[in-house]
């Protein structure tokens, strides 16, 4: 990859742009521009509001100059040479404005490409005084001040995650490239953990958590499969980011009930959860009734529901005795008058009961139908179709069909009421078909019921016609003289 100077003796590619020998070896550069000054601890990372305050400054007249390609420079000068790119990677530019700086933005993209394509070759290593550098420079572009939210500008609310009208970073045409370093340095097999953790440390994986709240979803993809990165590499960092995550699901849920990237720090975590070894920690259970099944809780859900269904499920897979945990849990933030958000937890419900055994099962089903009941009666189709549908899951039916002498009494009112006085023709249908099911499971069983229903009916006749006469009795006796 990179030129041999003739007459000199020839340098390992993993040695190509290390710094050469003697005393001085970093005293070759100073980094002493604006956006850097503030910068006094070689180990440490900027944190973010530190890099907010020193991207604000403008770059000076002919500082960000061309400079030549690390290949085409002699061994001993690729060192100062990568600090000098680093140093004008380093400036922040205006894209609000496209046509200012053009010259100087294209520079800043050039060499910001040439050392995605280093990192990512694999040619060259670097030693600590280049990563500390060039993990600096990450933190000067990626933490930054984000701008107002949609809802903040407009004051209404976007709950729709097919909504055309998002937020696109003006800036990406560098973003993208400074997230593609960060990336491949991360899971480059030159990358050692024990020297990047110095650098990845616990105030690098704050920043890059908050950088989740961004709306531009490109930015959150990449952050999401760098934080992954992350978590699966420095195995130092794991409790400390999955305890940042559940700090953001809390403020989420208690405080704000808005923040764009849930769903990708959901998918992180379905990945997270799917590692868990068995027995499993009571910290993990402690996630699961604290945070993940309190995310049922905002309206936004719909935003985020796929990925915590998959989360939830992936616990009762691992663990069945947490679906009683589980449902209970829905059922305590069942919606009442959100008829869409109820058709979602139906379907989230299904995938529980299809892991849950029978032993779980008995311990919720008597409150677990006794909601379903209430569903099939709705007036809203779409939940009342949903309720019925569970009947065709064979793993539901047969934990119903075990435990039928409990549930068809709670349900057997809402089949009923359907088939006398539903709107809806499918619904009418759909519970016929249920009925149906009963009746060839058990017809004493169902007769029983159905005499205990007629009994009941009759008994509230009863008491409809004695209140009439009662009031009859009153009116006549009002009707009198005095």
């Amino acid at each position: 990859m990179f030129k041999i100077i003739k007459g000199k003796k020839k340098v390992s590619k993993q040695e190509a742009i290390e710094p050469p020998p003697g005393p001085n070896v970093s005293s070759d550069v100073t980094v002493n521009h604006a956006s850097r000054s503030a910068i006094v601890n070689d180990q440490q990372p900027v944190t973010r509001s530190q890099a907010v305050n020193m991207s604000s400054f403008p770059p000076q007249p002919g500082v960000v100059e061309v400079l030549p390609l690390l290949k085409e420079v002699p061994m001993a000068e690729r060192h100062v040479l990568f600090l000098k790119k680093l140093q004008i990677c380093s400036y922040m530019f205006d894209f609000s404005d496209t046509l200012k700086d053009v010259k100087e933005k294209e520079i800043k993209r050039q060499n910001l490409m040439e050392l995605v394509e280093l990192v990512q070759s694999g040619s060259s290593k670097m030693n600590e005084i280049m990563q500390g550098e060039m993990v600096k420079m990450i933190s000067l572009n990626m933490f930054r001040c984000l701008p107002p939210q949609s809802h903040e500008n407009s004051g209404t609310e976007n709950l729709d995650p097919e909504e055309d009208d998002m937020y696109l970073d003006p800036s990406w045409p560098h973003l993208q490239l400074v997230y593609e370093l960060l990336l491949k340095y991360v899971v480059s097999s030159d990358t050692d953990t024990k020297v990047a953790k110095r650098f990845i440390n616990h105030s690098f994986v704050i920043n890059l958590l908050d950088m989740f709240d961004t709306e531009d979803p490109r930015e959150r993809e990449y952050l999401k499969t760098i934080l992954h990165r992350v978590y699966g590499k420095f195995m130092v960092h794991r409790p400390f980011i999955r305890k940042a995550i559940n700090n953001i699901f809390y403020r989420f849920i208690f405080e704000t009930e808005r923040h764009p990237g849930i769903s990708e720090l959901l998918e992180i975590l379905g990945s997270i959860i799917n590692g868990f070894a068995l027995p499993m920690k009571e910290e993990h259970k402690l996630f699961l009734s604290r945070a993940l099944i309190p995310l049922h809780k905002p309206k936004s859900i719909n935003l985020y529901h796929q990925q915590l269904s998959y989360c939830i499920t992936q616990f009762v897979e691992k663990d069945n005795k947490l679906a009683d945990t589980v449902i209970k849990g829905l059922l305590k933030y069942w919606p009442v008058t959100n008829c869409g958000k109820e058709v979602l937890f139906l379907g989230e419900l299904e995938e529980v009961l299809d892991a849950t055994q029978p032993t779980e099962f008995q311990r919720c089903m008597v409150p677990l139908f006794r909601r379903i009941g209430c569903c099939i009666n709705s007036p809203h189709f779409q939940v009342a179709e949903r309720a019925l549908f569970l009947w065709n899951n064979e793993r539901v039916v047969s934990l119903i069909a075990l435990n039928r002498p409990i549930i068809l009494p709670i349900i057997f009112e809402s089949l009923e009421r359907n088939m006398q006085g539903h709107w809806n023709q499918t619904i009418n249908e759909l519970t016929a078909n249920v009925r149906r099911m009963f009746i060839e499971m058990d017809p004493e069983l169902f007769e029983d019921c159905q005499t205990q229903y007629m009994d009941k009916e009759a008994m509230v006749n009863e008491k409809l016609k004695q209140r009439e006469l009662t009031w009859k009795k009153l009116e006549s006796i009002a009707s009198q003289p005095s």
